[in-house]
Parts: C-alpha cells; structure tokens; sequence
C-alpha cells in the first residue's frame, strides 16, 4: 500500500487544532478552529476525493482518540468521510492502548518497532494507507523514509504558534508536485499533493552574472 499524509495546514505551517479550539490544547494551544472560516464546498470536495483513496487508516493514539470521538457518530448511509472511516481497518501506534481501548472498530495496535511494523503494512495489496493528524507519527515516517505522497489544504491564515508539520530540525527533504490536485481554490486555500524526491540536505545553487547577464548557477 501506498502511504499518505493528509493534512491541514495553515501558511505558517502549524497544524495543530485546526477543527476545533478544543481539538488539541497541548502545549498551551488556544488558537483551534483557524480552518473552520475557511471551509467550503471547495475544500469539502477535496478532503472527499482524499477518502476516497483509502484502504486502510494509520493514526497516532491522540489522533484516533479524537477522531473515534466524532465519526462513529455519523451515521447518514454512504457518507464519503465516515463510511471509510467506520468501516476500513485502522491501525493504531500506541505503547500504553490496549486493545480493549481501541473501540473503534476494525482497529490493531501496532507495538513494538512501529518503523518495521509501518512497512510491513505497506507491503500489504491494496490501496493507500492513509494518515490524518497524527503529529508526532507522522514526524517518525517522515525520519524513516516511510511517506509515499503527502497531501495538504494549505489555509491563508497565519496562526503563530503551534506544531508545525515540518518543525525546526525536521528532517531536510525535496518534494514534486505530481498531481492535478495541485491548486489554488477560491477563497485562497491551496491544495498541494506533494511526493518527496530526496531526503537529505537540498540542492542548492546560486545567481551569478556571466557576459553581463543573472545566471543561475547549479552546485
């Protein structure tokens, strides 16, 4: 399978309780709910088309917390969000859940070297192996190399604070834009599907004058 990571994020890269200003308080966070202004059909057409690449759920213990919270209570027929998400397996990393806890169902606990057990998941058939949130899990595949497509609703909304998708000392990467999801919305929300090309430092280069003319440089 596939790995994505889908996300929110606003122009200055925080992702942190984007739905709801009580979603994620850690740290001190009260700006939540900056995405919900911004929301429209548009975005709502986007996040569907996301879940509609799924075959399987990976999330971090807060994460499925919350998100268990919400849609098992969505319970309209053939809704294009919670069908998948009620219904499709989910995989959960977590070293204090127990499977007793993990009540949203078709749901495993993944323990132990959550790296190993993440590939072994992707060498499964079948479609993407999507991530939603999950901060902290998604800041470990970035690390290891794991994160096949990343997809995001990029918001024109500075929030100031709050974990950022690629926090200082983020591991240096080079993504493509490889797909025709990559656009500007009406109403300034972009939406990016990115695929990492290289990890490690990025190329660079520089701008020179040669024969009177800028030029660029490639090193």
């Amino acid at each position: 399978m596939l790995l994505s990571v889908n996300v929110f994020v606003s122009l200055d890269g925080v992702v942190q309780g984007p739905g709801n200003p009580g979603e994620d308080r850690s740290g001190g966070f009260d700006r939540g709910g900056w995405l919900v202004p911004h929301a429209s059909a548009h975005t709502d057409e986007i996040v569907r088309g996301w879940f509609g690449e799924a075959g399987a759920f990976l999330f971090g213990r807060t994460t499925y917390g919350l998100l268990g919270g919400h849609w098992p209570n969505v319970t309209a027929p053939g809704d294009p969000i919670a069908t998948p998400l009620n219904t499709l397996p989910k995989y959960v990393v977590s070293t204090t859940l127990t499977d007793e806890q993990a009540a949203w169902t078709p749901a495993t606990v993944l323990r132990g070297d959550v790296i190993e057990r993440v590939r072994g998941l992707k060498a499964l058939p079948g479609k993407e192996l999507q991530v939603h949130g999950s901060w902290k899990l998604v800041q470990t595949l970035h690390r290891a190399g794991l994160v096949d497509r990343y997809r995001l609703l990029q918001y024109p909304v500075v929030v100031g604070a709050g974990k950022r998708l690629f926090p200082d000392g983020a591991t240096p990467a080079t993504f493509a834009a490889t797909d025709a999801s990559t656009r500007a919305l009406p109403g300034g929300v972009v939406s990016l599907t990115l695929t990492p090309t290289a990890l490690g430092t990025p190329a660079a280069g520089a701008y020179t004058v040669d024969g009177g003319r800028s030029t660029t440089v490639l090193d």
